[in-house]
C-alpha cells in the first residue's frame, strides 16, 4: 500500500460522502480531535512509565480509541451514518473525574501547567482539547453532527485537568500555583 495518492496536492480531501478544502471546517474540527489524540498519545507513553499512574495510561489509551471514532463521526458528509460515539463515554468520564477530584488535594487557587512532565502534558492535552470542541462547535453551527461528540470533548476537557492534578500528586509533586491568584476555590458550604 502506498501512503501518498496525490490526490490532496490541489488542496482537496475526501470524506464520507464527498470531496473538500482541506481547510474546510468539518476537517478542521475532526483535525484537530487527530492532533488531540497524538498528545494523549504522548501522555500515555510518560504515563505509563510510572508504576503509580499505570491504571492512567491504559485509561489514556482507551481515550485514544473513543477520540479516533469522534474524528470518525465527524467525517460524515452525509445524514444517517453509522456513529460510534454515544452518551457512554462522557458519564464514564465523569466517574473519573470524580475519583481523580477526590484523590487530589484540595484547590484553592488556580494552578499553572506543569509539576510533573506527566501533569504538563495532560495540560496540553486540556488545552489542544477545548480547541478541538471550538472547532467542533463551530462544524455544529453549519452541519449536523453527532451532538455527543460535543458532550465527550468538554467533559474529557475537564478529565484531563483532574487527571494533570492527580497525577502530581500520585507522583508527588506539588500543582504550580498562580501567584497572582486569590482563592477563588472554595469548599461548599454545609
Amino acid at each position: 500500500m502506498k501512503l501518498y495518492t496525490r490526490t490532496g496536492d490541489s488542496g482537496q480531501t475526501s470524506l464520507i460522502g464527498g470531496r473538500v478544502r482541506k481547510d474546510d471546517v468539518r476537517v478542521e474540527a475532526y483535525g484537530t480531535i487527530d492532533e488531540l489524540n497524538c498528545f494523549v498519545g504522548q501522555a500515555a507513553a510518560e504515563a505509563d512509565k510510572q508504576e503509580e499512574l499505570a491504571e492512567m495510561a491504559g485509561w489514556l489509551i482507551d481515550i485514544q480509541q473513543e477520540l479516533f471514532d469522534c474524528g470518525s463521526d465527524l467525517a460524515y458528509a452525509v445524514e444517517g451514518a453509522p456513529l460510534k460515539i454515544g452518551a457512554e463515554p462522557a458519564v464514564r468520564l465523569e466517574g473519573w473525574i470524580d475519583r481523580y477530584t477526590a484523590e487530589a488535594p484540595e484547590i484553592t487557587r488556580f494552578i499553572l501547567p506543569g509539576g510533573s512532565s506527566v501533569s504538563a502534558l495532560l495540560h496540553v492535552c486540556r488545552t489542544v482539547c477545548r480547541r478541538a470542541e471550538r472547532r467542533v462547535v463551530t462544524l455544529a453551527a453549519e452541519h449536523a453532527i453527532n451532538a455527543e461528540v460535543q458532550t465527550y470533548l468538554n467533559r474529557l476537557s475537564d478529565f484531563f485537568f483532574a487527571a494533570a492534578r492527580v497525577a502530581n500528586a500520585k507522583l508527588g509533586v506539588p500543582d504550580t500555583e498562580y501567584v497572582r491568584s486569590a482563592e477563588v476555590f472554595r469548599k461548599p458550604k454545609k
